[in-house]
């Protein structure tokens, strides 16, 4: 789609997404939505694929007096992209880093115990894994994610999203094998902006999608 328009909700947002990416199901490939977020999204994809869905629980690290900027991000096991231009360009210190990203973590153990409670994750290994957000900005996130996926073992990555500024999309497809993004407009300044509804997803919307008895995995 060329033509950037207003998706309705993330719902609609993930149907169209989950259309654009027919081609896998033959595959049957892991869902992980980025959340919270990305769930909804992930949600609708893995139902048109009729795949299993997971969560993998990434973190911006925002700028202190600025926190909509991400300097980098954080993601589960331990991983950890930084976008080393743009610290330098701040003159962000060593400790100021690690501050930010020491008070992420914890909020990122918070949400995977919630999310996930005793579930283990699925296991993507020698697996296609869909990376499903509500929309890319800086992409700092995706790339983190797409780094613990491999690190799991993921034998083809895919970052699927409903829209994403051309620089994001450039630059994940370095890391990832695949980068699918309905919606590149020329002009971006945030992804809410092409919503109609892109009110906040609760921790509770997230933790009833995941428990969807469709999203379980028996491969």
């Amino acid at each position: 789609m060329s033509s950037p328009t207003k998706f309705q909700n993330r719902s609609e947002a993930g149907q169209l997404l989950g259309e654009r990416l027919g081609y896998l199901t033959p595959e049957r490939p892991i869902v992980l939505g980025l959340p919270r977020g990305g769930v909804p999204v992930a949600f609708e994809v893995a139902q048109a694929l009729a795949s299993p869905l997971d969560v993998l629980v990434v973190r911006k690290l925002g700028v202190p007096f600025h926190p909509e900027l991400a300097f980098g991000a954080i993601g589960e096991d331990d991983a950890q992209v930084l976008n080393t231009q743009l610290v330098q360009q701040l003159g962000l210190s060593k400790d100021t880093i690690a501050e930010v990203a020491r008070h992420e973590h914890a909020e990122l153990i918070r949400r995977v115990e919630l999310y996930r409670g005793d579930r283990a994750a699925l296991a993507l290994t020698g697996r296609t894994v869909v990376i499903v957000d509500d929309g890319l900005a800086t992409g700092a996130t995706a790339r983190v994610a797409v780094e613990v996926a491999r690190a799991r073992g993921a034998k083809r990555i895919i970052v699927a999203v409903p829209v994403s500024p051309r620089e994001a999309v450039a630059e994940l497809r370095t890391l990832a094998d695949e980068v699918i993004s309905l919606y590149v407009p020329t002009r971006f300044e945030a992804v809410g902006q092409w919503y109609e509804d892109f009110n906040q997803t609760t921790d509770d919307e997230v933790t009833s999608l995941l428990r969807n008895p469709s999203n379980t995995d028996p491969l």
